[in-house]
């Protein structure tokens, strides 16, 4: 089980097979959920489950566990995310794109400017670097926001261990 939680922490994805039927897993995960009622909190349907940590003070580095509940054949298959929240990864993933693409601009700029011998663009070299620092800065914010989510990581592992590893069949990582 122990392997299984650190591929989990690498890969923030699982995959896990169960005899179950969608409504007797759905049953279980609500009967958990209501158990537990005092850490966590989310939203569960038949076909997908949202779980978060309760904490003291909300954040926008608050952690969830998607779990997204199909049927293949006779078995229920259970695919689970660990992750921020669908607005922080947007918002991360607008920056990153949005600064790779001034880089490459900037660095054309410098790159072609040096290669037909003008002086249009000598801002263009020390942009580049400056978007480097952002798309750096932006790296180290998501870091941050891994770090101070790391308890509710935890606790949303040990959610997913205890209300669906008990019933698993079978593990892809």
């Amino acid at each position: 089980m122990n392997e299984t939680l650190n591929s989990i922490r690498n890969r923030p994805r699982f995959k896990l097979y169960t005899d179950l039927s969608l409504e007797e897993y759905e049953s279980n995960l609500r009967k958990y959920l209501d158990n537990n009622k005092d850490k966590f909190y989310g939203n569960i349907n038949k076909e997908v489950a949202t779980i978060f940590v309760k904490t003291k003070e909300e954040s926008y580095w608050k952690p969830n566990l998607a779990l997204r509940i199909e049927k293949e054949d006779d078995t229920t298959v259970i695919r689970g995310i660990f992750g921020p929240s669908p607005a922080v990864w947007t918002f991360f993933m607008f920056l990153y794109f949005l600064f790779t693409v001034a880089w490459m601009t900037f660095f054309t700029l410098y790159y072609v400017e040096k290669q037909i011998n003008s002086n249009n663009y000598p801002w263009a070299l020390p942009a580049s670097f400056a978007v480097l620092v952002l798309i750096g800065l932006t790296y180290s914010a998501a870091r941050f926001g891994q770090l101070k989510a790391k308890d509710e990581m935890g606790e949303l592992r040990k959610f997913a261990e205890e209300s669906t590893f008990h019933t698993e069949r079978k593990i892809n990582l």
